[in-house]
């Protein structure tokens, strides 16, 4: 027997003192509730939660340690026809468990019902089929650890998945390959800090489910989008067999981040939980308080909202809801130092009521909140509802990934007429953001994301190729905006291989090199490829995992060398829109040419005229003024930079004519994707260049070097040019 004390209300979970543990469960609808302890052979005790304030069931256990599996079992009305699902058969998971042991199997106990008929009523006790939430020791040793807190502006992502990026890498010792630990090891954190990248974007960290559906096909939920437990780190991705260790690994994890210089992010799915439908199991926030929890029809409450395409949509309707997300936020932040969030389908949690609403509760308690206003937010600005696609609609204080970004690259550089609409994006998208007062930095620019074609593939299948998820490549996006130059998939064309390369490269430079905050997939700095399978959500197995043994060394180099080329030069990062306003081109106080602030180009080095736009021109150049940036440094002066030129040629060969001496006296090149141009001798105002076919250049401003000038960026940049 365990001796029973109240308790405290607050904070909701188990939360472990030194001494005993503390136990709060939120339900509006119980009768009555039993916290449930479990030993390591299943062996249960029950304890009556009898103190209740406020809908919170609370209870104070004096001995219980970290490491005690447990669980709860709520009575209350049974009464699918109104969306009351309670049933003390059902073992339920804590809403705030911070971590947990064993998986679910499936077994007919987890539901509600009997198979083959739904209207039934399930009594069988689920506990033995059930995972455990764990009690945990909440204290760490941070030795000093900080969120880095690195400005929008000075920021890459690199977007990850720690199995995938762990599983097959030959430095890491195996017991730690595919966890936390893992990503810890300095041959993953060396490797990050070589590429230049400030932060990595952690694909689903939170406790999620294997799918039965997948399971029954030998297959498995490898991205992670089914969450179970907002608080607990997900078990499987721990290398230690210790119960409730897996918080302290992640928390190690992310100081190793850190200490390297990278912060970490994490891609959150608040939109819904893994109980799915009225099909779904029982499995916490079903059972606890389902109308609570969930969005039910409002005339027929036996059935869920489904914005998510996933089942059901978590209620931030109801305030208790709102409460388990923002508990959960601040947690992350506050007690495993996570430096922002990536919003899995964002204007789900917009839907106050059907339409997607800006002022939102859920972002109005964003807002006001003190931690998590405070850290990187980052929005999936879209859901499968209707009118869910909100590029640029979301509030000021959040970031957005760019889908508009992301499709105009890929046409441009495959051929499609795009032209305006890609020098919009190449300059911050002033027209989704400006609007409502927000910077460049509100866009995530990417072109390739974990959903959908790697950057090898995009450049290597016109088509899909997703057999082996078992679906007849009837699921992923079918309209990619690929081309695979030729040949369906590998080849040994040297020629295809060599435009394929450049493609590659073409696609980076103008990633790294646009106003905004660039996003990398993982693997796509080495040439990584999934085969043409462009949604690999079921493929735990080496079709999406990393080959470090097959990285393209070169490419890997090429994208270090863009990455600092945008961390020296702030040109490449400003703070504020272009304005078109004319600036001095020379040092404030100097005698220089006034110029605008951005100057479209054509390749003979005219100005684009507003009639220009029109038609199918596929080739553009972009002279950006170093000293047009209207920002200050640390000491409050002002930003002054070198100027650059930048020629985007997805057309044919052809040649540039640098524009006259009022941009600049002379001008080196820095970026030539196809190695076409001698990157050693500085060109004259007005002097011809080769543009290659399907091609990008960037020349900077020429100062005559007081030393030897050093070449080396671009020598990287070039070196890859007859590449295979």
């Amino acid at each position: 027997m365990h001796d029973s004390w109240p308790g405290h209300a607050y904070p909701l979970g188990a939360t472990y003192d030194g001494s005993g543990t503390n136990f709060a469960l939120f339900s509006e609808v119980a009768d009555r509730v039993e916290l449930c302890l479990f030993e390591e052979d299943g062996t249960e005790t029950r304890v009556e939660v009898s103190e209740v304030d406020a809908y919170v069931w609370h209870c104070y256990l004096p001995h219980v340690q970290p490491g005690q599996r447990y669980g709860y079992r709520v009575h209350g009305p049974w009464d699918p026809a109104k969306g009351l699902r309670c049933n003390p058969a059902k073992l339920l998971l804590d809403p705030y468990a911070k971590a947990t042991t064993r998986e679910i199997d499936w077994d007919n106990s987890l539901f509600g019902y009997d198979f083959g008929d739904p209207d039934s009523r399930n009594d069988e006790d689920s506990a033995p089929h059930m995972t455990f939430g764990v009690v945990i020791n909440p204290f760490f040793d941070w030795e000093g650890d900080r969120r880095l807190n690195y400005p929008l502006n000075e920021t890459v992502v690199y977007e990850a998945h720690v199995k995938g990026m762990t599983q097959l890498h030959p430095d890491l010792p195996e017991d730690i390959r595919g966890t936390y630990a893992g990503l810890a090891h300095p041959a993953i954190t060396d490797h990050l800090k070589r590429l230049g990248v400030t932060a990595i974007e952690l694909m689903p960290v939170h406790q999620f489910i294997q799918d039965s559906t997948l399971l029954e096909k030998g297959l498995r939920n490898y991205w992670g989008y089914n969450t179970l437990g907002f608080f607990a780190p997900h078990a499987e991705y721990a290398g230690t067999e210790q119960v409730g260790q897996q918080v302290q690994e992640f928390k190690s994890m992310v100081k190793a981040m850190h200490a390297a210089g990278i912060e970490v992010i994490l891609d959150v799915v608040y939109n819904h939980t893994a109980e799915g439908n009225h099909m779904g199991p029982t499995l916490s926030f079903k059972g606890i308080d389902n109308p609570a929890y969930y969005r039910l029809m409002e005339d027929e409450p036996q059935y869920y909202m489904d914005y998510t395409g996933t089942g059901n949509s978590l209620n931030v309707r109801h305030p208790h809801s709102l409460q388990l997300i923002m508990d959960s936020l601040r947690y992350w932040v506050s007690e495993m130092h996570v430096d922002g969030f990536r919003f899995d389908l964002a204007s789900a949690l917009a839907r106050e009521f059907y339409d997607v609403d800006r002022l939102a509760t859920f972002f109005e308690l964003v807002q006001q909140d003190p931690v998590v206003s405070q850290v990187k937010l980052i929005a999936e600005p879209w859901d499968v509802g209707p009118g869910g696609y909100q590029v640029g609609g979301f509030p000021p204080q959040w970031t957005e990934w760019n889908g508009a970004y992301r499709d105009v690259v890929r046409d441009f550089w495959r051929g499609e007429p795009s032209l305006g609409e890609f020098a919009s994006r190449l300059a911050g998208s002033a027209d989704l953001y400006e609007h409502s007062g927000r910077r460049p930095v509100a866009s995530i620019n990417f072109v390739t994301a974990h959903d959908g074609f790697t950057l090898a593939d995009l450049v290597s299948y016109s088509e899909k190729h997703n057999e082996a998820n078992g679906e007849d490549s009837n699921d992923g996006e079918s309209h990619n905006r690929s081309w695979n130059h030729g040949v369906e998939g590998p080849t040994d064309d040297p020629e295809i291989r060599t435009f394929r390369a450049r493609e590659q490269r073409n696609i980076l430079a103008t990633l790294l090199l646009s106003q905004g905050v660039p996003m990398l997939l993982h693997g796509d700095e080495m040439g990584r490829t999934q085969h043409g399978n462009n949604n690999t959500y079921a493929q735990d197995s080496e079709i999406a995992w990393m080959h470090w043994d097959d990285a393209d060394r070169p490419l890997v180099e090429f994208t270090a060398a863009l990455i600092k080329l945008r961390m020296d030069h702030p040109t490449f990062r400003r703070k504020r829109f272009f304005t078109g306003n004319s600036v001095r081109t020379e040092i404030p106080g100097g005698d220089g040419d006034r110029l605008n602030d951005i100057v479209w180009l054509h390749l003979d080095g005219r100005p684009m005229e507003d009639d220009d736009w029109s038609g199918g021109n596929q080739a553009i150049g972009m002279y950006l003024n170093g000293h047009g940036i209207a920002g200050k440094d640390a000491r409050g002066g002002e930003i002054i930079d070198d100027h650059f030129l930048l020629y985007f040629n997805a057309d044919g060969q052809t040649e540039l004519t640098l524009p006259p001496e009022e941009y600049a006296a002379a001008w080196d090149v820095v970026v030539d994707t196809a190695g076409g141009v001698d990157t050693k001798t500085p060109y004259a105002a007005g002097a011809t260049l080769p543009l290659e076919h399907r091609s990008l250049v960037v020349l900077r401003e020429y100062a005559e070097p007081e030393a030897e000038p050093d070449h080396s960026v671009a020598a990287s940049l070039a070196a890859q040019a007859d590449r295979g």
